[in-house]
């Protein structure tokens, strides 16, 4: 208890810091207006209270709209008075620097510190409003700013048939965190737009529990494609992150989880494959359950593949992009695309094509987005359909995936 305690405290006393130098920034600008600090203390006091009210009252299996409140107005409070700090506390090092130098020299005349410059305070207060406009960006559009990523991969070892088959790939849906009806038809009418062979569903359908798929079966039961539509599960989809009643309440959240499958008319792989069939020729598509490092390890790879001949060309759907480091790319049957999810690109990242790729999901996942190939074998890692906990997106966007498949030709 008293750990916990003492943990607490010092959390409080950073805050109270953070808090401290962002207010000194709005009284160097603002001398002798004290309505505005008012507001400042007022705004940041019901802030920190709405904030303990949403923690005491936090359902881990809910994940209410209050949460994802929270968690919006503690990022849009604390990231720009973060960076008024670091510009306030690096000019009083420079301030208590000179004062010393000042005193040991003989040369100090007045205060030991001097005053504190307008300028640094409204260059922090102006920089700081960058990530507070983008962040407010991410909450208000960002999460529902659907984008389409299009690749074209090419192998020697297609099957004619299959030249120009388009995949859409859907990742982590998490249902559980919806709050706007009409963006997210707008989101699956743009997959359907695509007008792909198959749609692959690469996990993560709700964030706790099936019932939060139940309000929007209806807008996903509309996702159309010719070949079928595939999915597999991902972490969330397990129940694991919510305390449940007893084994037969998580077990009977499974049950209905897998009819929700069936309803959406999601073929669910559970470590086993398909046959998908064009004229003669046929590929394999392979799904696992969850297989992530440092996460439970359900999928298996080697029963999923049992039946299959060496020679096949072959498409893996595993939610976790750490699974191909680990395994698939050194499995003894050639995989040649796999894809996977998982990661969100942590929702907030900088993206501009050519020039910087950075998200703080690199530093967990060595690949967290995109396209990547590795011995021959393809890893794609799409970027999320929903969100997570932070009911936004902050230059990482809500991601459908049109990968469409090439036969090399013969030179």
């Amino acid at each position: 208890m008293v750990p916990i305690l003492i943990r607490i405290l010092i959390f409080l006393a950073f805050v109270f810091l953070i808090d401290w130098y962002s207010f000194q920034a709005f009284k160097t600008i603002f001398p002798g207006q004290p309505w505005i600090r008012l507001t400042y203390w007022l705004i940041s006091i019901a802030i920190y209270l709405f904030v303990a009210y949403a923690f005491l009252t936090f359902d881990r299996g809910a994940l209410s709209p209050n949460f994802g409140r929270m968690v919006s107005l503690l990022i849009l409070s604390l990231v720009p008075k973060l960076i008024i700090l670091v510009f306030l506390f690096g000019e009083d090092m420079i301030r208590f620097l000179t004062g010393v130098f000042k005193t040991v020299s003989g040369n100090r005349q007045g205060d030991f510190l001097a005053d504190r410059r307008k300028f640094i305070s409204q260059t922090a207060l102006v920089i700081a409003s960058i990530p507070f406009l983008g962040i407010l960006h991410g909450v208000l559009i960002g999460k529902y700013r659907y984008r389409v990523v299009k690749h074209t991969l090419e192998f020697d070892d297609l099957p004619e048939e299959f030249d120009g088959f388009r995949i859409t790939q859907i990742s982590d849906i998490h249902s559980g965190s919806f709050d706007d009806k009409k963006k997210l038809e707008y989101g699956v009418d743009l997959i359907n737009q695509q007008e792909s062979d198959v749609i692959l569903f690469t996990g993560d359908l709700v964030n706790n529990h099936a019932g939060e798929m139940e309000p929007w079966v209806d807008t996903f039961k509309k996702l159309k494609a010719p070949m079928g539509k595939y999915s597999i599960l991902g972490n969330h989809d397990y129940g694991d992150y919510m305390d449940w009643p007893s084994r037969e309440a998580k077990a009977a959240n499974m049950t209905r989880l897998f009819e929700i499958q069936e309803e959406l008319g999601f073929q669910l792989l559970r470590n086993e494959s398909t046959p998908l069939t064009k004229g003669n020729a046929s590929i394999d598509l392979i799904g696992v359950e969850n297989w992530g490092k440092g996460f439970a390890q359900h999928g298996d790879l080697r029963k999923a593949t049992e039946k299959l001949g060496n020679n096949g060309f072959k498409i893996l759907m595993s939610h976790d992009p750490s699974h191909f480091d680990e395994e698939v790319k050194k499995f003894s049957q050639f995989i040649h695309l796999t894809l996977s999810g998982h990661t969100h690109g942590m929702q907030f990242g900088i993206e501009i094509p050519g020039f910087i790729k950075w998200s703080p999901a690199s530093l967990r996942y060595p690949k967290w987005a995109g396209l990547y190939e590795e011995l021959g074998r393809y890893l794609h890692v799409n970027r999320g359909f929903g969100f997570l906990a932070f009911p936004g997106r902050v230059g990482i966007w809500p991601e459908i995936t049109v990968l469409e498949l090439k036969r090399k030709s013969e030179v």
